[in-house]
């Protein structure tokens, strides 16, 4: 049975607004895919309409709070001492989170007791995972 982490955090949404609107999020982390976040937005706070979730590496994450990090869609970097600002590009716009790094580095803590940094190859199931695209194909 695999481990899955999830996690609550409050984001704030920056905009042009001076006072920033406050959105649910939900960090996931699951032990079959040990390279891999997600982070989810509710319907409500989301464009579209519906949940919105977008995988990156968690390896990404961690590097982020400690200097600007990412080239593609998701981006990581500090802001300040107790904030790390996340940005999420797409075709529709871009949409920068701030959220507490302290959240972030207890949800990080928890995935590292799981599937510690640096040994996440050892929790991939290769061959099955090879049987599953074959099966597809």
């Amino acid at each position: 049975m695999s481990i899955v982490i999830e996690q609550a955090v409050e984001a704030r949404l920056v905009a042009a607004a001076p006072r920033m609107a406050t959105i649910p999020a939900v960090l996931r982390y699951e032990q079959d895919d040990p390279f891999a976040v997600r982070m989810t937005f509710p319907a409500p706070s989301t464009l579209e309409g519906v949940d919105v979730c977008w995988t990156f590496a968690r390896e990404l994450l961690a590097a982020g709070m400690e200097e600007a990090v990412g080239q593609g869609d998701v981006r990581v970097r500090p802001y300040g001492f107790d904030r790390t600002v996340m940005e999420f590009h797409a075709p529709e716009g871009t949409a920068i989170v701030h959220v507490r790094s302290g959240e972030l580095r207890r949800f990080l803590e928890r995935t590292d007791a799981a599937v510690p940094t640096g040994r996440e190859s050892l929790y991939l199931d290769l061959d099955q995972d090879l049987a599953d695209l074959m099966r597809d194909a």
